[in-house]
């Protein structure tokens, strides 16, 4: 009796965990889907939330909990009015959940994102403290992965946006994007997983010509 439980048991644990699997992947494509369509501030805290829903219904998975803290950046970039120290808190503690099921160089990107909206309030007063986490950020990611597109779509852009007095301008940001593009065009995508950043470094790419 012993035996044929187990062997019941294990069968509905085999049907069940594809299902799981399987809504999980639906709710994530909804989600992430969304993301291309919504450019409000308060559509993107709505999608971040549901981001989170999904995260704290899952436990295992650090993709929602990505997703939740890319979606307050990208609020954060929409509305000039948001409060960037607040909301870089929520992205800091979302990115916090996230490393703790994996700590990868993605996260690292929001890290550094959520730090220069920080440092880009009072760029002389802040650059001391959020700059230099924001460079932090991109140091670790790239020692995590050193091909990580994105990244350097992010360090091209930093240089771009610097005056050339104080180290940037587009010659230096030049270099930087066209290697974000070869990493771009080399990046094998995988379902669910970011791949953003590529239109926004050709933009940028194609000013610095």
């Amino acid at each position: 009796m012993k035996q044929i439980f187990c062997i019941v048991m294990s069968s509905l644990i085999a049907v069940t965990v594809p299902a799981q699997n399987e809504k999980y992947a639906k709710a994530m494509e909804t989600a992430i889907n969304q993301l291309d369509t919504t450019k409000s501030e308060s559509g993107l805290t709505a999608l971040s939330n549901t981001f989170q829903r999904i995260g704290d219904a899952e436990k295992t998975q650090w993709l929602p909990y990505y997703y939740a803290a890319f979606s307050l950046t990208m609020a954060g970039w929409s509305d000039a009015k948001k409060d960037k120290d607040a909301n870089a808190e929520k992205i800091k503690a979302l990115c916090d959940k996230a490393e703790a099921l994996d700590n990868n160089a993605e996260i690292c990107a929001i890290r550094n994102m959520a730090a220069t909206q920080q440092m880009l309030v009072d760029p002389q007063t802040r650059w001391m403290t959020y700059g230099q986490e924001a460079d932090a950020a991109l140091k670790k990611g790239m020692q995590l992965d050193p091909s990580n597109p994105r990244l350097y779509y992010l360090k091209g852009a930093g240089l771009f946006n610097t005056p050339e007095q104080f180290g940037g301008g587009k010659a230096k940001a030049k270099p930087v994007l066209e290697k974000s593009l070869a990493l771009f065009n080399a990046e094998k995508k995988e379902p669910l997983y970011p791949n953003w950043g590529k239109k926004q470094a050709e933009e940028m790419l194609a000013q610095c010509n």
